[in-house]
């Protein structure tokens, strides 16, 4: 039986909700076209809700507790067992084009990294590095959202070579950024958007694959739609902010929950006990103390990000098609974790486990095995992605893997292959650290050396907004939660090594 190629692409920080399949205000007729030939997962999460944590449970199938890339500002280490290395002995070709996030933007001595200053913006060495990069045998590469893009990599070299050789003006050579002021449109053209370099990149290597005859495993890792809010025009206009519907907070919906909830709502709050760092993006936003305009274009633009990504997205799919590589070829549409645009009253992203943040779109289409134009609730992992793969492909799964084979589950041969996703979190040891723990009908969150925490039953709430933790008629119930979310922490420890004997 020949093997099949994979193709996994991810956008970056997408809610669940964004797909215009399911939400008619969207508009994304690739995506779609994903929906209506494979299958929809509507019950996948994260096994983290930040970037590198979860990018590296992706090519580990481990847990961020695993394999050590634990929160931003870490790195995967150079060591660790990845996919890659397991497509690359069987025989695979494997690339990676977009965004990796396995390593930080400020590497040291002791943990040097490429994706940091200053070797980022060293396009010398980047024209003549391709990998290996994590068991990717080539790699093209960015490190760039919108205006806060640090650009530099196999990016800025593209675009220099596109005839964009002015792409510098739009940038701060301090900073290597975009002025901040700069709002909802992105300044430079389409043509030269980091999504049409991803697309044309990745078509470029399908060719390559076609011509070889090689089996392959592609990433094209797509930035949008991260905040900053910026895309280029037409795409910035695209939604009328008047016509959609904007999430906001439930009055008194913070009362029951942690002491960091009710705070992102003040006019001043004082997060210096567990703030985390970063611009904008990362911490403990507000989105009721901005003005009710911004807050309706803020969703537009973010809405239009997600058109224009899908866009692009077509073209690598038409490609395949283009190249009789489709109905060989297993495609997998997710992102790394969700989005907060107003719900709850929150921006961004940051210590809360709402389903808004941890749940993920997720499709699957392998025509011919996995059934088309179904939707599943069966619950899925991102760290399930390298083992599913693997099984799917005829290869051995390593035992340090933690994550779960869902080929059977893909296939629509069985209805489950977990009943419960793990979701962990934190930024400092001494800071906010919790991990929750969600099955078909109930979620319960923990904190680290606290005593409150979240209990929610999606099935009654599933706008999350009756906190039952210290609800008298629900210790039962959080006492049965708490014993599941106990043996699910157990049943992830890695045995990388067999019994082989009794003593």
């Amino acid at each position: 039986m020949k093997k099949p190629n994979i193709l996994l692409i991810t956008s970056d920080q997408q809610h669940w909700d964004t797909i215009g399949a399911f939400n008619q205000e969207l508009n994304t007729p690739n995506l779609d076209r994903l929906v209506n030939e494979g299958t929809a997962f509507t019950r996948a999460y994260c096994p983290n809700p930040t970037c590198t944590p979860t990018r590296a449970s992706i090519i580990t199938g481990m847990y961020p507790s695993q394999h050590g890339a634990w929160t931003l500002g870490t790195k995967l280490l150079e060591d660790r067992h990845t996919v890659g290395e397991d497509f690359a002995k069987g025989g695979y070709q494997t690339a990676l084009v977009g965004k990796a996030h396995f390593q930080p933007l400020r590497g040291n001595d002791e943990y040097p990294s490429l994706e940091a200053y200053p070797l980022l913006q060293d396009l010398a060495f980047w024209k003549d590095f391709h990998g290996p990069f994590y068991g990717f045998d080539h790699v093209e590469l960015a490190r760039n959202h919108t205006n806060e893009a640090h650009v530099g990599q196999h990016y800025a070299l593209w675009m220099e070579e596109k005839g964009c050789s002015n792409w510098r003006d739009y940038y701060l050579p301090s900073t290597g950024t975009m002025d901040r002021s700069t709002l909802h449109k992105w300044p430079i053209p389409e043509e030269y958007h980091y999504n049409t370099w991803i697309s044309e990149r990745s078509n470029a290597l399908l060719e390559q694959y076609k011509q070889s005859g090689e089996n392959f495993f592609l990433w094209s890792s797509f930035f949008d739609p991260h905040p900053p809010y910026l895309v280029p025009e037409p795409w910035d206009t695209m939604y009328d902010p008047e016509k959609l519907t904007i999430p906001t907070l439930t009055p008194g919906e913070h009362e029951k929950n942690p002491p960091h909830f009710a705070m992102t709502q003040m006019e001043q709050p004082d997060f210096s006990h567990l703030l985390e760092s970063g611009f904008g993006i990362h911490g403990y936003h507000s989105h009721t103390g901005l003005p009710e305009s911004e807050r309706k274009k803020l969703v537009a633009t973010y809405y239009g990000m997600i058109s224009c990504m899908d866009k692009y997205i077509g073209r690598i799919l038409d490609k395949l098609e283009e190249l009789g590589l489709a109905d060989n070829t297993i495609v997998v549409f997710t992102t790394d974790h969700g989005h907060f645009f107003g719900q709850h009253g929150l921006q961004y992203k940051g210590g809360f486990h709402y389903e808004d943040l941890i749940k993920l779109p997720f499709i699957v289409r392998y025509p011919g095995h996995v059934p088309a134009g179904v939707q599943s609730s069966a619950i899925q992992s991102l760290v399930d992605l390298a083992p599913t793969f693997l099984s799917l492909s005829g290869l051995p799964v390593p035992s340090a893997m933690t994550g779960v084979d869902q080929s059977e589950v893909w296939r629509g041969q069985k209805s489950e292959a977990r009943d419960h996703a793990v979701c962990e979190f934190r930024h400092e040891p001494t800071t906010i650290h919790q991990k929750t723990y969600v099955n078909e009908r109930y979620k319960i969150t923990v904190y680290y050396n606290q005593t409150y925490g979240e209990l929610f039953d999606l099935q009654e709430d599933p706008g999350e907004v009756n906190n039952l933790w210290d609800d008298p008629g629900s210790a039962v119930l959080k006492s049965d939660l708490f014993l599941r979310y106990i043996w699910a922490e157990l049943g992830k420890e890695p045995l990388a090594m067999p019994r082989i004997h009794h003593a």
